[in-house]
């Protein structure tokens, strides 16, 4: 699964596919990009070469929410190929990246070795976390293509409140749901639903990090979460939501649909204002009542 963002494609809904059936093909589908992404010069999401060299691949949304997070024990959820995990690692986290990618894994594991950056990771469903991640963390971060491919959205947050420790914190980072709905900006087309969690089952024929790159067509089912329905599953699971932002600029634009502004920024312009791109979200898992 993705830690940067969705992929973008052309979307062609199909009806008739089941929740397992819909996570194996998921997988196939991260197996191949987790293959493919970084290794192209025309990647546009994915610079290996600039991160070996000492670039930061983190936004400045995520590195203030999270804080200093030097000496602390960092979970980073759907971590893909692992870049984002091993810049937390630079700043001094102790990190722990997983993945249902085998590939993306192996991938991560390489690319720690090629940085000389100490990190674990992790195969596994972040909707299905391993007991031997719980309770070990201070932190548990996700970011930039995430709930839009969770199916129990229950579990997964109740998976990030089990790997915290008591005041420990989850900072979530994604693509606005409003901006979700959008396929194209210019033309306006938007075919996606706001929320409800129905889902949307597609034929990815391209990805966000290159439009033509030789990806061969596959299935996906992703799921449409509003707002509400992400903060009532923190609180849920027994976060108490600390933050909750909607963004109306950003740095990158990870689906590559939107224009530039002289800022170099990134805005979403709708009916003379400008709509969110991307939401963040910081809640705590409260320390025991002694």
């Amino acid at each position: 699964m993705a830690t940067e963002n969705t992929t973008d494609g052309v979307r062609d809904r199909k009806d008739g596919v089941g929740a397992g059936d819909g996570l194996a093909a998921n997988r196939a589908l991260w197996d191949d990009l987790a293959e493919f992404h970084g290794t192209d010069p025309e990647d546009r999401s994915y610079d290996v070469r600039a991160f070996l060299a000492g670039g930061q691949t983190l936004r400045g949304i995520e590195r203030e929410l999270a804080g200093d997070v030097a000496g602390k024990d960092l979970l980073h959820l759907q971590c893909h190929f692992g870049m984002d995990t091993l810049n937390w690692a630079r700043l001094g986290a102790r990190v722990t990246g997983v993945d249902f990618s085998s590939k993306a894994i192996t991938r991560a594991r390489t690319l720690a070795e090629q940085a000389g950056l100490a990190a674990e990771f992790v195969e596994a469903d972040t909707q299905r976390l391993p007991d031997a991640l719980a309770g070990r963390f201070d932190l548990v971060v996700a970011t930039y293509g995430v709930l839009s491919w969770i199916g129990d959205l229950g579990a997964w947050m109740g998976g990030a409140v089990t790997a915290l420790r008591p005041g420990g914190r989850l900072v979530l980072v994604d693509l606005h749901p409003v901006f979700q709905t959008v396929l194209t900006f210019d033309p306006f087309v938007a075919d996606w639903p706001y929320g409800g969690g129905a889902p949307q089952h597609d034929a990815m024929t391209s990805t966000y990090a290159h439009a033509d790159a030789p990806v061969e067509p596959k299935k996906s089912t992703q799921y449409p979460y509003s707002v509400g329905e992400i903060v009532t599953a923190a609180a849920s699971a027994g976060l108490v939501v600390e933050r909750l932002g909607e963004h109306t600029e950003t740095e990158t634009d990870g689906r590559h649909i939107l224009p530039q502004g002289p800022d170099g920024l990134y805005r979403f312009p709708f009916s003379g204002t400008y709509l969110p791109i991307l939401y963040s979200l910081s809640a705590a898992l409260p320390a025991p009542v002694v």
